[in-house]
């Protein structure tokens, strides 16, 4: 693997109206994907079905979010860790999310819009229930190559209807100095799959196996693909979920949305017993990922490097 200033994610284009399964296009997608999140856990992504407009209205309206007062975004809020509202974070002050549950179902958005804008907001609720209805394609598609290349895919069903969708919203304040801050700091995603926009203001790096970090720089209009914990979990280890972080610098805010397949509170999270056996013994104890995103963002759990590895490792 080269040093961290020369690597660069590999680049995989899902726009072929011919990419189908069954397809030798499919199979040779697929075998990319898999070798991409077994070294990377992450590659980039060029995905047509998502047009660039759409992207551009999307990241207007998630600016036009951050616009509104304090008190107002206050109002979103969840039952479930880490789905609302942050920010007012001393130890990362350049950064605030929002969450926004079930992002692809447009009467669920739009409810959260009209806590947000009391007169409503049509034009917000379409812009963010379009791009989270089209980016879920790209999800589905890269997930059952998962467990096609895992030769585990008459799980396929199951898995499919065992998550929901959250759509993240992330605003980086620059932190006006040519020297690089921290925007977020280092971290695992904990859900199953994340796929991620941003606009042109770059800082996302990825920390290869190797502990080396580099610059993940996204074309215009494409996406970061993720693997996250509870995926890893599922897969036994089989799949590499890769620690990220964001660092800032300038005088430009970075806006990102990230897409996130997440499980179902009380869907229990346990490898198949194809995935387990002598070489890949297993890793974790079955778990409900609510209850471990409950654990995780205690004190305790933030502190702790390898949290899952500590709630429900053998």
């Amino acid at each position: 693997m080269g040093s961290g200033a020369d690597l660069k994610l590999p680049v995989l284009d899902f726009s072929s109206p011919q990419l189908k399964p069954g397809t030798a296009e499919w199979t040779s997608m697929r075998d990319a994907v898999m070798q991409a999140l077994e070294i990377y856990g992450c590659f980039e992504a060029r995905f047509e079905k998502v047009p660039v407009e759409l992207q551009k209205s999307m990241l207007g309206s998630v600016e036009e979010l951050f616009d509104l007062p304090l008190q107002t975004k206050l109002r979103n809020v969840s039952k479930k860790p880490f789905h609302g509202y942050v920010g007012q974070y001393p130890m990362v002050p350049l950064y605030e999310s929002m969450g926004i549950d079930d992002a692809d179902m447009y009467e669920k958005v739009d409810s959260l819009t009209t806590t947000l804008w009391s007169e409503g907001n049509p034009n917000f609720s379409k812009n963010i229930q379009s791009f989270s209805e089209k980016l879920s394609e790209l999800d589905k598609m890269i997930r059952r190559m998962i467990l096609e290349g895992l030769g585990v895919e008459k799980y396929l069903d199951e898995h499919m209807n065992s998550t929901n969708y959250l759509l993240r919203v992330m605003r980086y304040a620059g932190p006006q100095t040519t020297d690089t801050k921290l925007g977020l700091n280092s971290h695992t995603d904990k859900n199953i799959v994340t796929i991620l926009c941003q606009n042109e203001v770059e800082g996302l790096e990825v920390q290869t196996k190797d502990g080396e970090w580099f610059s993940a720089q996204p074309s215009p209009n494409s996406f970061i693909v993720m693997i996250g914990d509870s995926l890893y979990a599922w897969v036994n280890g089989r799949l590499h979920s890769p620690y990220h972080r964001v660092m800032m610098s300038g005088n430009k805010a970075r806006y990102s949305v990230g897409l996130f397949s997440i499980p179902k509170g009380g869907y229990v999270i346990k490898a198949p017993d194809e995935l387990v056996d002598q070489e890949h013994p297993l890793l974790f104890k079955p778990f409900d990922h609510v209850e471990f995103l409950r654990f995780y963002y205690t004190e305790a759990g933030q502190r702790d490097q390898f949290a899952l590895k500590t709630y429900c490792g053998v």
